[in-house]
């Protein structure tokens, strides 16, 4: 397949780029950030997502959403990237839509899928509970109790899990810390008793939470897939995730590289615009090769997740350590390049090097992805 947009993705591209111009550029983000507005996003917007159908990208015609690919929703994640926009569609339209429309029952789908499409529920997957990614090593626990189970433990770096609704929790059944078998998953009410959502804001003015679990009661009807069984089905939202979190720092990468060519061209020194000097062309011609082969990357493993869903696992690591990496050398440029100015608060390019530095840890950094990919391999 052709590493290229078709006809109707490039027209969501332009359609989403136009909009969140508009409708959310970054002053958006920086005035939900000085005015410490306690939920981090803008519902008002949100609600303009779902009228255009973004809530239902990923989610089966036949419970109201859209029925596109993983392309589309990597299209959008892209231009959230341009931007820097807060929004509740990375979790509630990308993770917790993957996960219900792929393992819940027919009657979890018909209950929650209309819901997430109407924008009634915001939705997020719980499953870290340490520093850095390691889901197999998740030792919150689900003890049975009768016919139901009792979940004990904490997750943290949940997105958006201060204002969910609804939780995708991983916690484990079966088996010990580091083991892929033993695992469950159970869709959980936020408000449910013993649930404690506590905010931790990230560096870039984004939202995540820790959520304790404490004798939380959940009904055998709201695991999500099988008992002890829920490996497989994880690694296949995390596979969804770390694709559209890729996508979303090709975007936050190319703007800054846009920006800093721009600034080149515009920044005079010695009489003539910095862009002439050789050395920097060198740098900007070098990062500008590396953002391409990172978009073919990208591209490719959202590609493999519509067509061969089971088996994308390791171009998804491809592309997530390689967005990483090539995010990270696009942000450190641009502020390097920018000089002293580069470093200022009122200067945009500074938050696009704080929201990659938290898309790189998001669901695995370039080291996990390059383990990860090494393992998939046999080596």
């Amino acid at each position: 397949m052709a590493l290229v947009l078709n006809d109707e993705q490039t027209m969501l591209r332009d359609n989403a780029r136009g909009f969140l111009a508009k409708n959310a550029p970054i002053a958006h983000l920086r005035a939900l950030r000085d005015k410490r507005d306690a939920e981090g996003f803008s519902r008002a917007l949100w609600k303009e997502f779902v009228e255009m159908g973004w809530a239902g990208i990923l989610v089966p015609q036949d419970y109201g959403g859209l029925g596109l690919g993983h392309v589309e929703a990597g299209v959008v994640m892209e231009e959230l990237g341009r931007t820097l926009t807060p929004s509740p569609f990375l979790a509630t339209a990308v993770l917790a839509a993957t996960a219900i429309a792929r393992a819940g029952t027919d009657k979890q789908k018909q209950h929650y899928l209309p819901k997430l499409v109407a924008g009634d529920l915001i939705a997020t997957l719980a499953v870290d509970e340490f520093a850095k990614h390691h889901p197999d090593h998740s030792a919150m626990t689900a003890a049975r109790a009768g016919k139901d189970f009792k979940l004990n433990g904490a997750k943290t770096f949940v997105i958006d899990g201060h204002v969910a609704n609804l939780l995708i929790v991983a916690a484990r059944t079966a088996g010990k810390a580091g083991d892929t078998s033993g695992l469950t998953l159970f869709i959980v009410d936020a408000s449910a008793p013993g649930v404690r959502a506590e905010r931790t804001p990230t560096v870039d003015a984004h939202n995540a939470a820790r959520i304790t679990f404490q004798d939380v009661n959940i009904s055998a009807e709201n695991v999500l897939g099988k008992v002890d069984a829920g490996w497989d089905v994880l690694e296949g939202v995390l596979n969804v995730g770390r694709a559209a979190v890729a996508a979303e720092m090709v975007g936050a990468s190319e703007e800054a590289f846009g920006r800093t060519v721009a600034y080149l061209k515009e920044r005079k020194q010695f009489g003539k615009a910095i862009g002439e000097f050789q050395a920097l062309q060198h740098r900007a011609a070098h990062l500008y090769c590396e953002l391409e082969v990172t978009r073919a990357a990208v591209l490719k493993a959202l590609q493999t997740l519509d067509d061969s869903y089971d088996r994308a696992g390791a171009i998804v690591s491809v592309a997530k350590a390689r967005a990483g990496l090539s995010a990270t050398l696009a942000v450190q440029e641009a502020v390097q390049m920018h000089g002293g100015i580069g470093m200022t608060d009122e200067f945009d390019i500074g938050l696009f090097m704080k929201r990659v530095r938290v898309c790189q840890e998001l669901f695995g950094d370039s080291n996990f992805h390059a383990d990860r990919l090494a393992r998939l391999n046999r080596y």
